[in-house]
């Protein structure tokens, strides 16, 4: 009868081998996390190039940044965009922990909330329509998807050198990932400064990013 089919019971995995395979894998962890910040750091360049050859900083911007409503809009974009791409960086190696990373989603959430809800407390209500409406919110729909598409592609080309289990949330991650980054950037160009206007456009540009993220995940990052 043939050794490997008599019932016994197999060899427990050696020592060494269990080294082996350990440390291969910590090997391609550490390849992916800087697979990830190089897809960041080519997207931001991507999404400058976009933004310099369509717009233009606003004018008044070294005067207009130093006030809290102009603030306010990094303070929301820059840490989303942080968030999520460390939150790429745990979703497309399978069975990693998130980390912290959906914490600050959430903390980034509550302060968009917070800064509308303070707004909404200050202005009387027939001013909140003006604000909501702003002045630019159609180039806001337009500029902030256009300006992501760069750093979108660079996502999913850096999640399909890892193994997500869902490549459409993680596709949708890359969306808001480059969103966020479109988004800082639009903001230096965008005069409405209202965190009313900034929830509403900033946040359904996002969902639209987002929504093209989730198909390519569907088409490009399936194992």
């Amino acid at each position: 009868m043939n050794a490997e089919n008599d019932g016994s019971p197999r060899p427990a995995m050696g020592t060494d081998r269990l080294i082996e395979i350990l440390a291969k894998d910590a090997g391609v962890r550490t390849r992916f996390g800087g697979t990830i910040l190089k897809a960041a750091a080519f997207g931001v360049i991507a999404a400058a190039a976009f933004y310099l050859a369509m717009l233009h900083p606003r004018p008044d911007l070294e005067t207009v940044v130093r006030t809290t409503r102009v603030l306010f809009k990094f303070i929301v974009t820059v840490p989303l965009a942080v968030a999520t791409i460390g939150l790429l960086d745990r979703i497309g190696r399978p069975a990693a922990p998130l980390g912290i990373w959906p914490w600050l989603l959430g903390g980034v959430g509550a302060v968009l909330a917070v800064g509308v809800g303070i707004e909404l407390a200050m202005l009387p209500p027939a001013e909140w329509a003006t604000r909501l409406v702003g002045t630019n919110a159609r180039y806001c729909l337009l500029f902030i998807p256009l300006i992501a598409i760069g750093p979108l592609v660079c996502f999913i080309a850096a999640l399909r050198q890892g193994m997500p289990t869902r490549p459409g949330l993680a596709g949708a991650a890359a969306g808001v990932a480059s969103a966020a980054i479109a988004a800082a950037l639009y903001a230096t160009h965008c005069p409405d400064d209202s965190p009313l206007f900034v929830a509403t456009w900033y946040t359904l540009a996002t969902g639209i990013v987002a929504t093209c993220g989730y198909f390519a995940g569907r088409r490009f990052l399936r194992t």
